[in-house]
Order: structure tokens, then C-alpha cells, then sequence
């Protein structure tokens, strides 16, 4: 899913292209896309863009009229910007945005629809879209720490929570946590004064970081190929790799759709944290430390060994 940078990116690549240029026309090929009926698509036809923002993760195009297209690409939703009138690809392609410069394509990889269009009138409006969670960019320690300490969550869902901080998903939380050197399954209410300012830095310093580098990735160009994945990220997407900092294997929790990713020696003091299904499973198999997952590891090797060894010594003489 994009999150904050992603966004970020998207509106500076969008600002550069269609500020102030005139909406000509929207084309939506997905019914699904489409949330909204009043005021209808087609009210957006020909006023010009008078400005561009984030709204959590969500794009948000303002136009004439007080009139604003808000967008959420959710999982799977990619933006892509295209010679005026371009046509829309196959399957994926949901939307195409034909501005008086150019045009927006908008597609969704897989067959899940998510991605959701809404077109709203007027700042109240467009409030109704608003989660609510803070702006950790425009915040100090108190108040983040005001909105860590409102519910008692783990530190992963808190981060998460679009009602509690704008912008951040699975990915950059991971980064974020490794960043910070604690646990994502700590609950928000347990950190220390200096984890609590460890965290708050570790989260501006990820979030302006990833900024920079896929600003700098894109180069002046049109941001493609965004992905939750990227090279470079510490522990994100990495698991069984070694951690950058320490050098262990990052180690991950699944659950749902959903996978966590850390380092035990960074985060956790070593301790392996419970995999839902495969704690479940193993019960009191389950290693709780690097050391004892390695040993069950050798010792698997071992046994394997051990009966390749008997099946060679058990054969016959080969023919």
C-alpha cells in the first residue's frame, strides 16, 4: 500500500504536471471504482486543479467550484502519468484522468477492487475523509506521545491506526520500530519517557528519509514502480536476511495478510516473538530465542544427515 512517501512523491509528481491545468474529462472503466454520487463525476469536467494535498494516504485534487476528487489507492492502486487521451490498459486499468497537459492513468493490480474515487464539495466534505490520526511531520514529542498514550495498543497497530497517526503502514511502522530499537508487539502504554522519544525521532527520521530517497529515485520523472518493498529498507520485506545493523536474521509474525518484520537482537532482546499460527501449532516446541531456533535448526541438519547416512549404508551395491 502507499504510504506517506509514496503519497508524498505522487503529489510533487502531480503538482509539477497538472496545477492549474483544466480536468477535461474523467473515464472510469471500473464500476467499483467510483464512491461517490453527489455531486456527480461529471460536475468535474472542465475547472481547473487549484491545488493538491495529502490526506492521510489519500490524494486529494482540489478544483474549481470548491470541488475536490479524492483518491485512496489502497493496496494495489498505482498511478501513471501518460500522453493526453491515453488509452487504459486491459484488465488493471480503472481510470484515466485527461487534464489540458497530459493524462492521469489509474490501475489496480490483482482482482480485488479497493481502490476508491470519491468527488466532494467544500471543505466539510472533505473532512468526512479525514481519519484523523496525527501528522507526525508536524507534531512535537508531546503530542505524539499524546496520541500513543489515548489507547492501549502494540506499538505496530498503534503506528498503523489511521486514527492515531496519518500516513504510516505495515511497511515504514517495520521500519520505524528497527529504527527506534523496540519491539512491535510492545503496548503503547508501557514505553519509557526516553522510548517514547526514541520512537517519535525514529519515525520523522524514517518518514523524511524515505521522502528524500524516492524523490531522489524519481529523479524529476513520474514516480513508477512503487512498491511496499524496497531496496534499502532495513527489515521491510527481508525476512530471513541479515539485519543491517547486527547482522541477525530478520525474523517476521504473520498474520492475516499482514506480516511484521524485526530483528530479535535489535528489538526484542533476542526473544523470538509468538507467530500466531505456528506458535499455535508447536505449542511449547516453539523456540523463543535465536539460539534455540539455530540448535533446532542444526539439529534438524543433523537428522537429516544422519538418515541419509543409514539409507547409503542400507543399500545394495549399485548396478
Amino acid at each position: 500500500m502507499p504510504e506517506l512517501p509514496d503519497v508524498v512523491v505522487y503529489i510533487e509528481a502531480l503538482e509539477a504536471r497538472i496545477a492549474g491545468a483544466r480536468l477535461e474529462r474523467a473515464r472510469v472503466a471500473s464500476p467499483f471504482l467510483l464512491r461517490s454520487v453527489d455531486p456527480p463525476l461529471t460536475d468535474a469536467a472542465g475547472r481547473r486543479v487549484t491545488g493538491l494535498r495529502r490526506l492521510g494516504k489519500r490524494i486529494v485534487v482540489g478544483l474549481e467550484g470548491d470541488l475536490f476528487l479524492v483518491l485512496h489507492l489502497m493496496i494495489a492502486g498505482r498511478l501513471h502519468w501518460k500522453p493526453a487521451g491515453a488509452k487504459l490498459p486491459g484488465k488493471i486499468g480503472l481510470a484515466g484522468f485527461d487534464f489540458s497537459s497530459g493524462t492521469v492513468v489509474l490501475t489496480e493490480a490483482g482482482t480485488k477492487r479497493r481502490t476508491a474515487l470519491h468527488l466532494v464539495r467544500g471543505e466539510a466534505g472533505l473532512r468526512e475523509h479525514d481519519p484523523g490520526g496525527l501528522e507526525v511531520l508536524d507534531a512535537d514529542l508531546v503530542a505524539f506521545r499524546d496520541a500513543l498514550a489515548r489507547e492501549n495498543h502494540t506499538l505496530k497497530r498503534a503506528l498503523t491506526d489511521p486514527g492515531i497517526f496519518s500516513g504510516i503502514g505495515n511497511a515504514y511502522s517495520d521500519e520505524i520500530l528497527h529504527r527506534a530499537r523496540i519491539s512491535p508487539v510492545k503496548q503503547s502504554r508501557q514505553l519509557s519517557a526516553d522510548e517514547t522519544a526514541r520512537l517519535f525521532e525514529a519515525t520523522r527520521a524514517t518518514l523524511l528519509d524515505w521522502c528524500a530517497r524516492l524523490r531522489s529515485q524519481a529523479g524529476g520523472g513520474f514516480p513508477e514502480g512503487v512498491t511496499a518493498f524496497r531496496e534499502g529498507m532495513a527489515v521491510h520485506g527481508r525476512y530471513g536476511q541479515a539485519c543491517p545493523v547486527c547482522a541477525s536474521p530478520v525474523q517476521r509474525i504473520v498474520f492475516a495478510e499482514n506480516e511484521t518484520n524485526y530483528c530479535a537482537v535489535c528489538q526484542t532482546g533476542g526473544r523470538l516473538l509468538a507467530d500466531r499460527a505456528l506458535s499455535r501449532l508447536l505449542k511449547q516446541d516453539w523456540p523463543r530465542t535465536l539460539e534455540e531456533l539455530e540448535e533446532r535448526r542444526q539439529a534438524g541438519r543433523r537428522g537429516v544427515s544422519a538418515r541419509s547416512t543409514s539409507a547409503n549404508e542400507g543399500a545394495g551395491p549399485s548396478l
